[in-house]
């Protein structure tokens, strides 16, 4: 596997073709994921053929994107099948590799160790110090498509969502849990102080 040759391959792509609205899911985000992810790969103890595998997989992650929001995993998994012979990736790896993509879909639904590790990498910003800028990126971003109105609408969802999901590795749990419960109570703060508009 030639994953310094694939990485710089798709990121190269992603610099090139993403949309300029994606403010969140461009290419800082797929290295963010990367990095987090070879964080709990350490914790978690995996092989290094793994850690290759699973790196690889947070690289490509979110490359479907290029061609829209609606299906990305499907699509990044496409240009995973597509591309990743050319760097000497074997059909089982690229299955791999695609189980943990897909496995990403919100909602999240890891079976394997390496498709857990990669779930916690993704929403790893859930809780850590850097949330609240990461979480105003994905709300601009959302909003330029239409599918989210208001801030009080985002605060709402980010609530629940946030109350609803777990991560998935004794890693994340450990050093990023604590810090999320924390930001679930500042977002439900902001909603209890929103002011009503127009006296409603």
């Amino acid at each position: 596997m030639q994953l310094k040759r694939a990485g710089d391959f798709i990121l190269n792509k992603l610099q090139n073709k993403l949309p300029a609205h994606l403010i969140y899911h461009c290419i800082d985000h797929s290295v963010d994921v990367y990095r987090a992810a070879g964080r709990i790969a350490k914790g978690e103890g995996v092989s290094s053929h793994e850690k290759k595998l699973l790196l690889t997989a947070a690289l490509f992650h979110d490359s479907g994107f290029m061609k829209g929001r609606a299906g990305h995993e499907a699509e990044s998994c496409k240009i995973v099948r597509h591309y990743l012979p050319v760097y000497s990736y074997l059909p089982v790896e690229i299955e791999l590799i695609c189980g943990m993509i897909m496995a990403t879909r919100i909602p999240q639904s890891p079976h394997s160790h390496l498709e857990k590790i990669l779930c916690d990498a993704d929403l790893d910003y859930l809780g850590r110090d850097d949330f609240f800028l990461l979480s105003d990126r994905l709300f601009a971003e959302l909003k330029v498509e239409g599918l989210m109105s208001n801030e009080e609408a985002w605060n709402r969802e980010q609530a629940d969502f946030m109350e609803n999901h777990q991560y998935h590795t004794a890693t994340s749990v450990k050093s990023r849990q604590p810090q999320k419960e924390q930001y679930i109570k500042l977002v439900k703060n902001k909603i209890l102080n929103t002011k009503p508009l127009n006296g409603t």
